[in-house]
């Protein structure tokens, strides 16, 4: 997987390098990266969705013999990013991150490790600014229910903390 994930990279400079001519100066050049990096990874997981995909027979045995992988959800394919998340964060977060939906987990992502204000995210992912803060709001809102449930506690209203 840290192969796949220096292939990504590297990808991304070159296509980076070849439209050097297309970026605005002035405007975020860490944005304009990641939009390339972002596109560049999802038409990657396209393409290999596509991709005949052959089955070793023993391997299947082997892995049906040994104990459960944990982590993702199940079919969820291990990216650099959830390779990275689940080496770094405690568990009970990690595994609260896991459990958001694709669009909350990316919205979260962008704004609160990643750092990007709301309108480079709504232009990375090619969504409506209102979009990107109402998923920033209920991934952020989701994680804080799992986290609470987690630790045995019932989440208290919004806005209301214990004293």
């Amino acid at each position: 997987m840290p192969a796949d994930a220096e292939d990504l990279v590297q990808e991304t400079y070159l296509k980076a390098f070849r439209a050097a001519g297309r970026f605005e100066p002035g405007t975020n050049l860490r944005a304009w990266l990641f939009t390339i990096l972002h596109n560049t990874a999802r038409n990657l997981a396209r393409d290999r969705a596509r991709d005949t995909v052959s089955v070793d027979s023993e391997f299947v045995d082997r892995a049906a013999d040994g104990p459960p992988a944990g982590g993702a959800s199940a079919g969820a394919a291990e990216t650099p990013e959830t390779l990275l998340l689940r080496d770094t964060l405690a568990p009970d977060l990690q595994a609260a991150i896991d459990a958001l939906p694709d669009a909350f987990r990316q919205a979260v992502w962008l704004r609160d490790v990643e750092e990007f204000s709301y309108a480079e995210i709504a232009e990375m992912l090619s969504i409506p600014v209102g979009t990107v803060m109402s998923r920033i709001s209920r991934g952020r809102q989701a994680l804080y229910e799992r986290l609470q449930a987690r630790a045995g506690r019932r989440p208290s209203p919004v806005g209301v903390t214990d004293a």
